[in-house]
């Protein structure tokens, strides 16, 4: 999107791009930043790459945007310059930090608008309007509530706020991987996780769907977007199983089915597991080790569905011009990169750290062959594609800093936390339901990231009250708020894979529904089998990972339908 700029925001978005890129891999790698630097910085060049990427329309349009931007160099060094200051006389903040903070608010409620959408930004002010006037609220809501300059000052310069918790995160983590996802790409793996499985399983029955599935997850593993998963394989592999026999809507339907897999596989996940290491205090590569087995499950169970679909249908594949081996020794250096990831975090480094080296590998790794080789020009594209990418997730910070501060000041979260104990009765099976609804809700408006937080922040205290594991407690809520993106009103994923099938939209999100089940099972798994996020010793785990291979083909083979079609075929052959 940013080569279509005019020269002065091309260049400036490029400048901008590369300085941030700069900043944190120096960073994570040679020294770090004091923190009101660390998160200040990150926060300031989002939000003028979001000005830019999302310009006004308005007639003058251009002269607003720049307004906006001079207003976030202005917020935005006001907090890093007086961050000790700030610290000193905290709850005696001065007029200019309140103006200083309704400015930076409005701002970033500004950028949210036009990055994420209308939807977004009411809930973040109602919220504020609740942080506000909570007083006139019924009870239990109640509160005793906060002037507009008061709620200002703690939403923008506390660290409860826009540069919180969650700015800390993507600027130590999710960045770095984000950027990292696009050297990988620009470096050429795309073909690789495309060619490979379609050698690998592109001839069996069902092959196009089995290649859709294998992709999606090589893919999903770096990507951290269920959408941009869907949107990116599913070009290649809808076509191709449409071709194979698979209904529009089927094919449309399994692809973002796959594709939300990609947020619980390893080593990159979506943005929020690194969210939740942040919230938690548990080091990346333990929730890294502990989402493998259910991510891995996911897939099968997605896998063994469409086996049973493809055996009604009756549908074969495509074989391969070359071996998966042949494909392997030719193209098999593109799993370099993620393979030194997962090594350099088991053994100790930092995500961050190992993100940073896993950017340098891709750079290596291209130079394997001479068509996909990265010349200066592609490095800086692959920076200006990752930057481009994470705005969309840092673009989020204005109301997820309203709407936490808001939670954390109010007393809601205390509140909330008693009400859902009261209504489920002590039952986990029940509150996990509701939690599930909540995700839903919440997913129609935001995106799954911000939705698991905010679920997070309220929910998690329940499910531990009521003895969960704290890290399973995190990730049922996690695996539910990736819902949205498959369940109908709302499942923009879904509706991704209908538009590249050119089919209906709403039996293509009925069919991801189907398909994406395991999605559903696997919070409850988290919450009733202890082994399911390796609790317990050695031999409780593998007992529960054996039962639950077992018990997914059960369901997943149950769920296809096939055995229920093939008893009905029975019963008409009888009668007839």
């Amino acid at each position: 999107m940013y080569k279509k700029f005019n020269a002065f925001d091309k260049y400036l978005f490029i400048l901008l791009s590369l300085s941030m890129a700069l900043f944190y891999i120096y960073s994570a790698a040679v020294s770090p930043f004091s923190s009101q630097y660390h998160r200040g910085i990150y926060v300031l060049i989002t939000y003028i790459l979001g000005i830019l990427l999302y310009p006004s329309k308005f007639k003058f349009g251009k002269s607003f945007d720049y307004a906006l931007i001079l207003m976030i160099i202005l917020t935005c060094g006001y907090f890093m310059l007086n961050y000790e200051a700030l610290m000193y006389r905290a709850g005696m903040e001065t007029r200019t930090d309140g103006i200083i903070s309704m400015i930076g608010i409005l701002v970033g409620v500004e950028i949210a608008r036009r990055v994420i959408g209308n939807v977004f930004v009411l809930i973040g002010l109602i919220f504020l309007v609740y942080g506000v006037w909570g007083i006139h609220f019924p009870e239990p809501f109640s509160h005793p509530g906060n002037s507009l300059a008061e709620m200002s000052t703690i939403i923008f310069l506390k660290d409860d706020g826009v540069f919180g918790i969650v700015a800390n995160a993507i600027a130590t983590f999710i960045l770095l991987f984000v950027i990292f996802g696009s050297f990988l790409e620009k470096s050429g793996a795309h073909k690789f996780f495309i060619d490979f499985p379609l050698a690998l399983v592109g001839h069996k029955t069902g092959g196009p769907a089995k290649v859709a599935i294998i992709s999606s997850a090589l893919f999903g593993s770096i990507s951290g977007s269920a959408i941009a998963n869907t949107v990116s394989t599913g070009a290649f592999t809808i076509p191709m199983m449409k071709k194979a026999g698979f209904r529009p809507h089927v094919a449309g339907g399994i692809e973002p089915a796959a594709s939300v897999g990609g947020m619980f596989l390893p080593p990159i996940m979506g943005a929020g597991a690194f969210i939740m290491s942040e919230i938690t205090g548990v080091p990346y590569v333990k929730i890294m080790l502990i989402s493998i087995f259910p991510a891995l499950m996911y897939f099968f169970s997605v896998f063994v569905m469409v086996h049973f679909e493809a055996k009604k249908m009756n549908i074969k594949g495509t074989k391969s011009e070359k071996s998966a081996m042949e494909i392997l020794k030719k193209e098999g250096v593109y799993i370099i990169p993620l393979i030194l990831i997962t090594l350099f975090m088991v053994t100790g480094f930092s995500a961050a750290l190992s993100a940073v080296i896993g950017i340098f590998s891709c750079i290596l790794v291209s130079w394997f062959r001479r068509e996909t080789r990265m010349t200066l020009s592609d490095i800086v594209d692959a920076v200006c594609m990752g930057a481009e990418s994470s705005v969309k997730i840092g673009a989020t910070l204005g109301i997820i800093g309203i709407i936490i501060s808001v939670l954390s000041n109010s007393g809601f979260i205390l509140t909330f936390t008693s009400i859902m104990i009261d209504f489920a009765k002590g039952s986990l099976f029940l509150t996990i339901l509701l939690v599930a609804l909540a995700s839903l809700v919440l997913g129609m408006g935001v995106p799954g990231t911000v939705a698991y937080l905010v679920t997070a922040v309220v929910a998690v205290p329940v499910f531990t009250h009521m003895g969960v594991n704290l890290i399973a407690a995190h990730m049922i809520v996690y695996w539910l708020s990736q819902d949205s993106n498959i369940t109908p009103p709302v499942c923009i994923a879904a509706f991704a894979g209908a538009t590249i099938a050119e089919a209906n939209m709403w039996k293509t999100a009925l069919v991801a529904f189907k398909y994406a089940k395991f999605l559903y099972l696997g919070a409850f798994l988290f919450g009733y089998v202890p082994g399911f996020s390796m609790q317990g010793d050695a031999w409780d785990i593998v007992k529960a990972y054996l039962i639950i291979t077992i018990g997914t083909f059960l369901f997943s083979y149950l769920l296809s339908g096939t055995w229920f079609r093939s008893r009905r075929r029975q019963d008409i052959e009888i009668v007839e």
